[in-house]
């Protein structure tokens, strides 16, 4: 059994062409089942952010593997294997770790450094966990990653400022529109990123009128609470539109929620008024046609990496220490694994050990009758002593020599000698 990882996000290929792959929150559950029916994968985890999905696996075999993952991904987003094959990466064991390590540590992310996307990787194992497609093996490498990605964050600086795509989308709305203060802002999707993105907003300087809509108006009304916002019916989406001067859309929709036809009515109600769209939605909320509406700026995923890429001069130089850690917890790690791999090999000599003794004990059972209770204590644990003492050099060896090509020997070799 191997573990592998196979996925695709927004340095192999467009946002625009990754929506497709993308696994909604709602639709894990579904994708996770579909996948752990696959021959040749066993336990699952699905790691899908609006710039990756990805797909860890324990996996019977590396080819048999990729195979089911390109089928499941080819069947979710309706696009065959070969529209994508060419920007699928994938990695097993020790390189499957170390991905998922620089995942969780926002070493991997757009913006480098990023604190969105460990969370994201705990819930995604936390989902598989709940849905019973992630057992002892995937755990403990998710429990490690976890703990590696907090580790990177609490001993390095590469979190320092802005390290999250919410944050980065007000700052990048900020540059563009030359500043917030005084502007009437729009947020739509009242989700975990929306969230952020209020709370974003809520420390810029100057910061004018929120506004807040979602389809279900308590949550619309909660967020613009919080935040000193104003809530908007979704029927009078457009009308909140005509006053906004920029717009910060987040919601989860499969569809377009802004035609570029809606954006004409708007923009022809406010004429001299630009407006600027800020899309983080992955699918997208807002039409790309929008783009070409006079006085429309919009501004999707790929112009927000852009820009957080310009900002990662300081957090770079962390980068060494950073990827120190993440061997050394690869290392730990796979420490943990080799040790987990022999224990069933261990157990069993111990085993095998026991019924030795067992057998030799009751082929002996007559001449032992006439023993009292002590004496049979005594016999017990004197066979027992024996056993112990011979199989303790042994499996000291093999532990210490786990995860390496001497202890795989080792390994194999006790096998053979005790007919394990």
């Amino acid at each position: 059994m191997s573990v592998v990882v196979a996925g695709l996000n927004h340095k192999t290929m467009s946002v625009s062409d990754l929506e497709s792959m993308t696994v909604s929150p709602a639709r894990l559950p579904k994708a996770l089942h579909d996948l752990a029916g696959s021959d040749h994968l066993c336990e699952i985890v699905v790691v899908s952010t609006c710039l990756r999905t990805e797909i860890y696996a324990e996996a019977s075999r590396f080819h048999g593997a990729m195979s089911d993952i390109r089928n499941f991904l080819s069947s979710w987003s309706g696009v065959p294997p070969e529209g994508f094959s060419d920007h699928l990466y994938s990695y097993f064991d020790e390189a499957a770790v170390a991905h998922l390590f620089k995942v969780a540590a926002g070493l991997d992310s757009a913006v480098l450094g990023e604190g969105e996307i460990l969370r994201q990787v705990g819930e995604a194992w936390e989902v598989a966990r709940a849905e019973s497609v992630a057992g002892p093996v995937l755990s403990i490498l998710f429990r490690y990653a976890v703990e590696a990605g907090k580790r990177v964050r609490s001993e390095t600086a590469i979190a320092r400022g802005t390290t999250s795509l919410s944050h980065a989308a007000v700052a990048l709305a900020a540059e563009r529109s030359g500043s917030l203060a005084g502007k009437t802002t729009l947020l739509i999707g009242t989700g975990e990123m929306g969230e952020a993105m209020a709370l974003a907003l809520a420390g810029a300087p100057g910061r004018g009128e929120l506004l807040v809509a979602n389809r279900t108006r308590g949550r619309a009304a909660d967020l613009a609470g919080r935040f000193g916002g104003r809530p908007v019916e979704w029927r009078s989406l457009r009308s909140a539109l005509a006053e906004a001067d920029v717009v910060l859309a987040s919601t989860g929709s499969q569809q377009i929620l802004l035609e570029a036809s809606d954006l004409e009515a708007v923009m022809a109600s406010r004429p001299g008024r630009g407006l600027l769209i800020v899309d983080l939605a992955v699918p997208r909320d807002v039409d790309p046609a929008a783009g070409r509406v006079s006085g429309v700026t919009l501004l999707d995923m790929d112009d927000l990496t852009s820009f957080a890429d310009r900002a990662m001069d300081g957090r770079r130089r962390e980068l060494p220490h950073a990827q120190a850690i993440i061997a050394e917890e690869v290392e730990r790690y796979l420490g943990t694994a080799a040790q987990r791999d022999v224990a069933p090999l261990v157990a069993a000599l111990f085993e095998r050990g026991e019924a030795v003794r067992a057998a030799e004990l009751a082929r002996f059972a007559k001449r032992l009758a006439g023993l009292d209770p002590t004496q049979v204590r005594a016999v017990e644990a004197l066979t027992r002593g024996i056993v112990a003492k011979l199989l303790h050099d042994p499996t000291v060896t093999v532990k210490a020599g786990a995860g390496t090509v001497a202890g795989d020997r080792l390994a194999q070799a006790m096998r053979q000698l005790f007919g394990l």
